[in-house]
């Protein structure tokens, strides 16, 4: 506001060309000032943060709770009423080659026809992230590896590079230049890494079928990640 008013004044009544040079810097700077403020994210990244590890925390609790040691299922959102989530069996016995195509959008679920295929479904890291996609990727490795370059590096910023290789049962997914370290708790047992856990969740929404993360393996700044095609 100050430059708007000091550079006309400067030019056109002091008639000084340096004083007017002044002006117009003082104006570039608060427009980018004003751009920089409406940039800045609603939430701070230490308000993310705090949320994402209370939330984990909470998943943590209940699953060490109830003793579960299964791998997470990662369902597509067609299977879940348009919301990705994954479910994590409460019996190891549950047939997890088999689900019925629409699970109910409750906690404890059904997800096949013996007593035993009883599952708890959680929202994950990867799951949430769904909702980042700008377009549901297609089910090839080049479609799968976009969407998981997108969210990872140029969201979420927490990668340097993705590469994707597809089977017709397996997923292998490498990430360079991981900001995320892993750790070996209950809770990255079962559900995955944050990292797996998005190109787990990617993975089974661009091929419409529900996955799960077999191995993770960490090494001089790679990640490689396997992951599993259920039909």
């Amino acid at each position: 506001m100050a430059g708007a008013i000091f550079a006309p004044v400067s030019y056109f009544i002091v008639g000084s060309v340096p004083f007017t040079a002044i002006g117009l810097s003082a104006i570039m700077i608060g427009f980018t000032a004003i751009a920089l403020a409406s940039a800045r994210p609603t939430l701070s990244p230490e308000s993310c943060e705090v949320m994402l590890k209370t939330g984990m925390e909470n998943i943590s609790a209940l699953i060490e709770e109830l003793g579960l040691k299964s791998k997470a299922i990662y369902l597509p959102s067609s299977m879940r009423a348009g919301k990705a989530q994954a479910l994590i069996p409460l019996h190891d016995n549950g047939d997890v080659t088999q689900f019925h195509s629409k699970i109910p959008g409750r906690l404890i679920v059904r997800f096949g026809s013996n007593p035993e295929d009883m599952a708890l479904a959680i929202s994950t890291p990867g799951s949430i992230n769904i909702s980042m996609l700008e377009f549901k990727p297609g089910p090839t490795a080049s479609e799968i590896e976009a969407a998981a370059s997108y969210v990872l590096t140029g969201l979420l910023d927490l990668a340097d590079s993705v590469t994707i290789n597809l089977s017709e049962k397996q997923v292998s997914a490498e990430v360079s230049g991981s900001r995320m370290h892993y750790e070996d708790i209950w809770f990255y047992q079962c559900i995955g890494s944050p990292l797996a856990s998005i190109i787990a969740a990617i993975s089974s929404e661009a091929l419409e079928k529900p996955v799960r993360i077999l191995e993770e393996k960490h090494l001089k700044g790679k990640s490689r990640i396997l992951i599993e095609i259920l039909s």
